[in-house]
């Protein structure tokens, strides 16, 4: 049997205000292949993205303007 370790990828989204925004956020990011969970802090802006492969930027960022936000 193998154990796969998730991917671990960390970034900051831009203009979030409410637990709708981060709703958001979470369902786009979510679709990308691969992702197995999102945590949003809306304080912060700070997004966690488990996944079982690395995650490149440009497509992380698509997910969030999808949205209807930026990343920092």
């Amino acid at each position: 049997m193998t154990v796969q370790t998730p991917f671990q990828t960390t970034v900051t989204v831009v203009g979030m205000t409410c637990n709708h925004c981060t709703s958001s956020v979470q369902e786009e990011v979510g679709e990308i292949a691969g992702v197995r969970s999102v945590d949003v802090v809306l304080d912060s802006g700070a997004v966690t993205i488990s996944s079982d492969r690395p995650l490149a930027r440009p497509e992380i960022e698509a997910a969030v303007v999808e949205a209807g936000y930026t990343l920092a």
